[in-house]
């Protein structure tokens, strides 16, 4: 991702960058994947300096490195993806052929680890915590989202340090914010 200052010799610049790369390196610049996008550039400045860089005009809202860029974090669409994920993480799994032992090392290791990329760049809404953690307590407890289950285990126990003698899964929120 490059940003600069709306002028020719900006984008001369970044041609010549681009054409060094190739020289220097031996690859080649995919401009397929190159997006041109402006910040209150009138359409006409930015077809222009797309012809001369021989790449596409891309919107504000977009995705770079699998998180979306010019969105309302608030949102809670925004957060859609990564929700997603983790319930297409989950209906892959049978509950009911894994033990408790092994749901806590899914929830510790694979399910807690999905969040992070998207953590470490945004602190996410109450909601959406709310949201991710009960889709684990949910897949520890036994139930699903179609069929609820009781919780015979206090979260806040499975979430306590080793010390006190309980689970230590991470909590999302305090994990959100020491990565934040």
């Amino acid at each position: 991702m490059i940003f600069g200052e709306k002028n020719w010799r900006n984008i001369r610049r970044l041609k010549a960058t681009l054409i060094l790369f190739e020289l220097i390196s031996g690859l080649r610049v995919n401009n397929h994947k190159i997006l041109l996008v402006g910040v209150n550039l009138s359409d006409y400045w930015l077809v222009e300096a797309s012809v001369v860089l021989n790449c596409k005009i891309g919107q504000l809202s977009f995705v770079y490195l699998g998180l979306p860029i010019g969105r309302n974090q608030q949102r809670l669409s925004f957060w859609n993806p990564l929700v997603m994920n983790i319930r297409k993480r989950l209906s892959a799994w049978k509950r009911k052929n894994i033990s408790m032992c092994g749901q806590l090392v899914l929830i510790k290791h694979a399910l807690s680890s999905l969040p992070v990329y998207f953590l470490s760049f945004f602190k996410a809404p109450t909601c959406i915590i709310s949201i991710i953690e009960s889709f684990f307590k949910s897949f520890f407890m036994g139930g699903s989202e179609e069929a609820r289950k009781i919780h015979w285990i206090n979260w806040d126990k499975v979430c306590s340090s080793k010390e006190n003698g309980d689970l230590r899964v991470r909590r999302i929120r305090e994990f959100n914010i020491s990565l934040f």
